[in-house]
C-alpha cells in the first residue's frame, strides 16, 4: 500500500515548513497592484520601503472628467483578483455622472459594454507587470504617474515614448513603462507625469511596466513583452488558470466564494512605512490625519481582524499579512484600538475583543505555529488592558468594581492629536464607538461616569466578547504548553460566564440585557445580546428560551436577518436602516451564526445562513455592492459601497459546510440541506478538501479521495483522523450509514457513545448510526502493514 500523508485535525501542533497556500504567494520583497485605495483603476510598484511608483487613470469626455477617488462610486464590476497578482480585472461605467460622489446613482449591472472601462492586468515576475486598458468610443483617458504617501522622487519622458522615473536614497530601484501607443504630454500635480491618450479607434491601451537596479537590463527585461496582441494572450491565459484554481461552490450559495474573495482582494492595500499588504475597512476608508490631509493607511476595529477570515479561503499570506497588520497596531499599554493610521489613532479607547477567536479559528485551519506564537503575546496585553488599573485604582472598564465591564474612553489619554471630527465628543460616544456599534439605542439611555471613564452600564456584549476571549485564550495557552496560563484564563471565563448568568439575565423576559449600576435592566433588545451563545454562556434552557427571541418576527426573524435592534423597540428606524437602529450589520450576523452552532442549532444555523448569504449575493449579483449595511424590511444595502466586512454576512453560507471553531473544532455537513451542493478546492493545513452535502449523502475528500461518507443529511464536529484513530461527533435526523476510509489497513475496533459495537479488519468500513447525535471512535488495535507502525507524517 502506497504511503500517505496522515490528516490530524484537532492537535494541530505543526510547523510552517510544509504549508503550502491555495494559491501560491512567489513574491519576496516587491508589492505591486492596485495598493493605493484612490488608484483601483491603477498600479503600484512597491520594491522597498522608501520608494514606490505608482500611476492612475484619469478620463475625459465632452468637457468633464474623472480621476482617482471619482471611480470608486463608477466600479461595475469587483473583478476576479487573484491574489498573487497574476489575473486582475476591474470594470467601470462611464455612463454614470461624474463628481457625483455618494449621490452617484447606484444601477443594475452590468453597463452596456460600449459604456465600461476595463483595466486588467498581470504580474509577470518579481518586478514585473502587464496590462490593459480597454475604454469606450469617444472617452479620452491619461495615465498620470505619481508619488504616493508622500514619497519623493521624479519621473521623466523619454525620446521613445517610455516613462522612467527614480526614487528613494541614491542606488535605489528605477522605473520603466512602455504603453502600446504613445502619449502625450498632459497636466499633473507636483513631481507627477501624465501623458494624455486621446480618442483612437483600437480604444486599447497595453502596457509593460518594471522596476531594476540597473536601467538597462530593466529595458532589456520589459522589451520581450513589447506587443499588444501578446500581453492580451498572457492575461487570457491568467484569467483561465485562476479560474480554475479558485475555491468553488456548486449548488446552493454557488457564486458565494467568488463574491467573497473578488471583494476582499481588491480591498487590500499597500502599508506604506511597514512595506507589506494591509485589509482596511474599505478602500475608502483611509480616515484623515489629525492635522488634515490623506493619512497614509488607517486599520479600523474588528473589521480588519475579521477580514483574514475571508483572506484565508484562497491564501495564506494575505490573511496573516491582514492579521500581523491589526494586532502590531497595538499601543504599549495593550489597547488594540478602534482605529489606528500611520499619524493618528484611539489611544483612549479600544475595539470589541474578538481577536484570540479570529486567531484560533485561523490556527486550526492552517496549523501555523508562527501564528499563534506572534499573535499570544498581543492578545495577552489587550486581554489585560480591559481590567488593568487606571491612575485612580479603578479597573479601565470596570467603573463600579462588580466585575462587569462597560464600554468607555480614557479621557487622558486622548492628548492633542485627537482629529477634528472627535474634537468635540463625548465620552458616551467615544464608549458607543468602542463597542463598535456607535448610535445603539442602548448607549443612549446611560449616564456616562467621568470619573471611570466608562457608561454606567454592565453591558452584554462586551463582557461576553470578554469571556469568549478568555475561552480562546486558555485553548491558545493550551496549544503553546502553559499551563498555569491555561487556569488562569479558565478561571476569567468562568467568573465572567457566572456574573453574565447572575446578573445580565432577565429571567421575566427569557432574554439577556445591558444593565444599569443601579440594578435597573435596560429596556432594548439588541442583536449583541445574543453573543452569549457564541461564548457558551446559557445553559441550555436559557439558550432555548433565547431561540424564541430570535424566531420571533415581531423581534429578530424575518426576511432579513438580524437587525441591529428589536423590530419592536421604540428605536427601530424603519424609514432610516443606515445606523444601529435597525440595520443588518454583517459582523453581528457572522458572530450571530457561530454561536447558533456552538450550540447545536443547525437547523435554524442553516436557515439563518441562507437568508444572509441570499442578502448579500442579492446586491452583489444585481449591482456589484459589498455593503456596510443592509435595510432589515427591504434587504436594501447601504453604508460604504464597498466595505470589507460586508463579505461576512456570506462567509457564514461557505461555513455551513466546512468550518474550523473553538468549540466544534473541524466542522463540516449540513444536516438539511435545501439541495445537493459541493465546496471544492479548500486549503486545510496544506491539503485540497472536498465537501459535498445534500439529502442523499454527505461525503469529505482529501486530495480527492473520500475520507467519510453518509448516505443523508449530517453534521460532524470534532473530526479527526490518523493512522491510529478516527473520532467524530455526528448529528442525523434518521438511521445513516457511515462509511470510513483509514490510512492504512489494521484491526479496528469500533466504539459509538463510549459502547464497543465492532471488532474488524480491512483499510475501510461501514456501520450504521441511529437518528440523534453520537459519538464515534474508531481505534487501530493492529497493524496489518507490517513495517509502517511508526511511519506518522502531520502536517
Amino acid at each position: 500500500m502506497t504511503k500517505k500523508t496522515v490528516l490530524i485535525i484537532g492537535l494541530l501542533l505543526i510547523g510552517t515548513s510544509s504549508l503550502t497556500p491555495e494559491i501560491f504567494y512567489p513574491w519576496k520583497d516587491t508589492y505591486i497592484g492596485s495598493l493605493d485605495g484612490p488608484g483601483w483603476p491603477g498600479l503600484v510598484i512597491a520594491p522597498a520601503k522608501d520608494c514606490a511608483f505608482a500611476f492612475l487613470l484619469r478620463v475625459e469626455r465632452v468637457g468633464e472628467s474623472a480621476e482617482g477617488g471619482d471611480f470608486y462610486y463608477l466600479v461595475s464590476q469587483v473583478g476576479p483578483h487573484s491574489p498573487d497578482g497574476l489575473y486582475a480585472r476591474v470594470k467601470f461605467d462611464l455612463g454614470l455622472p461624474f463628481k457625483m460622489g455618494k449621490d452617484t446613482p447606484i444601477l443594475i449591472k452590468p453597463p452596456p459594454r460600449k459604456l465600461t472601462l476595463t483595466v486588467e492586468w498581470s504580474r509577470r515576475d518579481e518586478t514585473t507587470v502587464i496590462g490593459r486598458i480597454l475604454y469606450p468610443e469617444g472617452v479620452g483617458v491619461t495615465i498620470v504617474h505619481y508619488f504616493p504617501w508622500d514619497l519623493k522622487g521624479e519621473y521623466a519622458l523619454l525620446a521613445d515614448g517610455q516613462v522612467m522615473g527614480h526614487c528613494g536614497a541614491p542606488g535605489s530601484p528605477t522605473y520603466l513603462i512602455w504603453t502600446s501607443r504613445p502619449g502625450e504630454p498632459a497636466s499633473a500635480k507636483g513631481s507627477g507625469l501624465a501623458l494624455a491618450f486621446p480618442p483612437d479607434s483600437s480604444r486599447t491601451i497595453a502596457f509593460v511596466a518594471g522596476v531594476g537596479g540597473d536601467a538597462q537590463a530593466l529595458s532589456n527585461r520589459i522589451t520581450r513583452f513589447k506587443n499588444a496582441e501578446s500581453i492580451g494572450a498572457f492575461i487570457e491565459e491568467e484569467a483561465a488558470t485562476y479560474e480554475e484554481k479558485r475555491v468553488k461552490l456548486r449548488g446552493p450559495y454557488a457564486g458565494v466564494p467568488e463574491a467573497i474573495t473578488n471583494s476582499l482582494h481588491w480591498t487590500v492595500l499597500y502599508q506604506a512605512g511597514n512595506h507589506r499588504l494591509y485589509t482596511p475597512s474599505s478602500r475608502a476608508g483611509v480616515l484623515p490625519r489629525p492635522e488634515g490631509g490623506p493619512d497614509h493607511w488607517t486599520i479600523l476595529g474588528e473589521n480588519s481582524l475579521f477580514n483574514s477570515l475571508g483572506l484565508v479561503l484562497e491564501n495564506q499570506k494575505l490573511a496573516v499579512d491582514a492579521l500581523r497588520a491589526v494586532l502590531e497596531t497595538e499601543y504599549p499599554n495593550g489597547n488594540l484600538p478602534n482605529w489606528r493610521g500611520r499619524f493618528g489613532g484611539t489611544p483612549d479607547r479600544s475595539q470589541p475583543p474578538v481577536g484570540a477567536f479570529v486567531v484560533l479559528k485561523l490556527f486550526e485551519r492552517l496549523g501555523d505555529m508562527d501564528i499563534l506564537n506572534h499573535a499570544y503575546p498581543y492578545l495577552q496585553r489587550w486581554h489585560d488592558y480591559w481590567v488593568a488599573p487606571k491612575a485612580s485604582g479603578l479597573a479601565r472598564r470596570d467603573g463600579n468594581g462588580d466585575g462587569l465591564l462597560e464600554w468607555g474612553s480614557d479621557a487622558e489619554l486622548i492628548g492633542m492629536r485627537a482629529p477634528s471630527w472627535e474634537k468635540n465628543a463625548t465620552g458616551r460616544m467615544r464608549a458607543g464607538w468602542e463597542s463598535g456599534q456607535d448610535d445603539l439605542p442602548n448607549w443612549e439611555d446611560a449616564p456616562f461616569n467621568e470619573q471611570s471613564g466608562t457608561l454606567m452600564l454592565n453591558c452584554v456584549d462586551l463582557n461576553s466578547l470578554y469571556a469568549l476571549d478568555a475561552w480562546c485564550l486558555a485553548e491558545i495557552a493550551s496549544i503553546l504548553g502553559r499551563p498555569l496560563e491555561v487556569e488562569r484564563y479558565r478561571a476569567q471565563y468562568e467568573k465572567t460566564r457566572t456574573l453574565v448568568n447572575s446578573r445580565l439575565w432577565n429571567e421575566k423576559e427569557g432574554f439577556y440585557y445591558d444593565r444599569f449600576w443601579d440594578g435597573r435592566f435596560s429596556v432594548h433588545k439588541a442583536a449583541s445580546a445574543f453573543f452569549p451563545l457564541l461564548a457558551r454562556i446559557p445553559d441550555d434552557a436559557r439558550a432555548q428560551k433565547m431561540l424564541k427571541h430570535l424566531l420571533d418576527p415581531k423581534q429578530f426573524w424575518g426576511d432579513y436577518v438580524i437587525p441591529s435592534i428589536s423590530r419592536d423597540d421604540p428605536a427601530f428606524r424603519p424609514e432610516s436602516q443606515q445606523s444601529w437602529r435597525g440595520a443588518v450589520r454583517p459582523s453581528t450576523n457572522y458572530l450571530v451564526y457561530q454561536g447558533l452552532k456552538a450550540y447545536g442549532f443547525d437547523v435554524i444555523a442553516s436557515e439563518f445562513a441562507r437568508k444572509s448569504a441570499e442578502m448579500f449575493m442579492r446586491s452583489w449579483d444585481s449591482f456589484g455592492l459589498s455593503p456596510e449595511t443592509f435595510d432589515s424590511l427591504t434587504g436594501e444595502a447601504g453604508g460604504q459601497r464597498y466595505q470589507s466586512g460586508g463579505p461576512l454576512a456570506a462567509l457564514i453560507a461557505i461555513e455551513e459546510y466546512l468550518d474550523f471553531t473553538p468549540h466544534e473544532g473541524f466542522r463540516f455537513g449540513i444536516l438539511k440541506p435545501d439541495g445537493k451542493g459541493k465546496l471544492s478546492r479548500v486549503l486545510i493545513q496544506g491539503r485540497h478538501y472536498e465537501v459535498e452535502a445534500g439529502n442523499s449523502s454527505t461525503v469529505l475528500r482529501e486530495e480527492g479521495e473520500t475520507i467519510l461518507a453518509v448516505n443523508g443529511g449530517a453534521v460532524i464536529r470534532r473530526f479527526l483522523y490518523n493512522e491510529s484513530e478516527v473520532s467524530f461527533n455526528i448529528k442525523v435526523l434518521k438511521k445513516r450509514e457511515v462509511k470510513l476510509r483509514f490510512l492504512k489497513k489494521g484491526k479496528y475496533q469500533l466504539l459509538v457513545d463510549g459502547r464497543e459495537m465492532d471488532v474488524f479488519s480491512g483499510s475501510s468500513r461501514k456501520f450504521d448510526v441511529p437518528e440523534g447525535e453520537h459519538t464515534v471512535l474508531v481505534q487501530l488495535i493492529d497493524d496489518l502493514e507490517k513495517g509502517n507502525l511508526n511511519e506518522i507524517y502531520e502536517y
